[in-house]
């Protein structure tokens, strides 16, 4: 998985299984790979997760990163197991001498590391030197000591990441830190909140950096399954058109010339494609002002009318006068037909 230097960005997120449990666990990254997850980190607390990471990395459709805190011997362990990438954090893993092991050990491993700075556990010096306070400053800095360590031992296989669970101040720092350096940048808001609350946090965070062409991969952090967040994520590179995968649905808003249960019809339609991968833009339309209008823009679409609906296909009505309860099934059925090319399972 290419990161950085022109690569796609890509789509992380993290399992919330107990690793310890090795079946739960690789269950859970097939089903976020499933939904388009292409980096998986999963948490590494103890010597008993380390032992699962033998089992779950060998069947891992992803790569996988282990996430290292407070004991730098773990993640020593843990790219001897065969972890892809390390997530260390500057605040906890013990000192300059424990990082340079870590980065002498994933280079021998041939693994990547992560300087994952995060605004709740910066180191107390830095901190320190600024007021106490977490600013973009002082996230930069953190990163910067900790990447110039690394790389003092050779090693260059590196992303940092510079998070806050503050919008702005995330977005400051990210902004700062391709001012400062190179290095790839994994981006995100960390602790956005529930699926609504933190997906528009991180849509509005991660897009205005996407926007400006920051950031090489990218995590939508929810309190919600890993699945919810590979979905919001794409979600967000498809709005910038940096990168597009399965099923958009678009329907109205709906108002008072509504005729049918739009919303009913596009959740059943997102339902049942929802195991495409090739890019495939549907629209539900609740009425004849924008319906086959919208309809005709879309690979596929329904428009409602009053106890019926239509189903246009490429933008050719293929369908007219088709009952509510027999539209969805009209539409998938010219859907996995796939006479254009659509019904194939591929990324963008």
């Amino acid at each position: 998985m290419p990161i950085g230097g022109g690569a796609p960005v890509a789509v992380q997120t993290m399992t919330d299984t107990d690793t310890r449990d090795a079946a739960a666990t690789l269950a859970q990254i097939r089903r976020a790979a499933e939904a388009g997850a292409e980096i998986v980190r999963v948490a590494v607390p103890d010597a008993r997760a380390v032992a699962a990471l033998k089992e779950i990395i060998p069947d891992s459709p992803v790569p996988l990163v282990a996430d290292i805190h407070f004991d730098w011997r773990l993640a020593v362990k843990a790219a001897e197991a065969g972890a892809a990438g390390l997530r260390i954090n500057p605040g906890n893993i013990g000192g300059p001498e424990k990082t340079r092991a870590v980065a002498e050990a994933a280079g021998r491993q041939g693994a990547v590391i992560r300087v994952g700075v995060n605004s709740g556990s910066l180191e107390k010096e830095v901190l320190a030197r600024h007021g106490g306070q977490v600013t973009a400053e002082a996230l930069a800095e953190s990163a910067l000591n900790q990447t110039r360590l690394i790389e003092e031992t050779g090693f260059t296989a590196l992303k940092v990441s510079l998070k806050g669970s503050d919008v702005l101040s995330t977005v400051a720092a990210v902004r700062l830190w391709s001012r400062l350096s190179d290095v790839p940048q994994h981006i995100g808001v960390t602790e956005a909140g529930d699926a609504l609350e933190g997906a528009v946090k991180s849509a509005v965070g991660l897009g205005l950096l996407l926007a400006e062409g920051l950031g090489d991969t990218l995590r939508v952090s929810l309190t919600a399954p890993p699945e919810e967040e590979v979905r919001a994520a794409w979600a967000i590179l498809r709005a910038l058109g940096l990168r597009a995968r399965g099923v958009e649905v678009i329907s109205c808003p709906t108002c008072g010339r509504t005729e049918g249960p739009v919303a009913k019809l596009a959740e059943e339609a997102r339902k049942r494609l929802a195991d495409l991968t090739a890019p495939l833009k549907v629209a539900v339309m609740g009425c004849v002002v924008n319906g086959p209008g919208e309809a005709r823009h879309a690979e596929a679409a329904v428009a409602l009318g009053r106890g019926h609906g239509q189903v246009y296909i490429s933008g050719r009505r293929v369908a007219a006068k088709v009952p509510y309860e027999k539209l969805i099934d009209l539409l998938e059925a010219e859907v996995r037909r796939g006479a254009w090319g659509i019904g194939a399972r591929h990324d963008d």
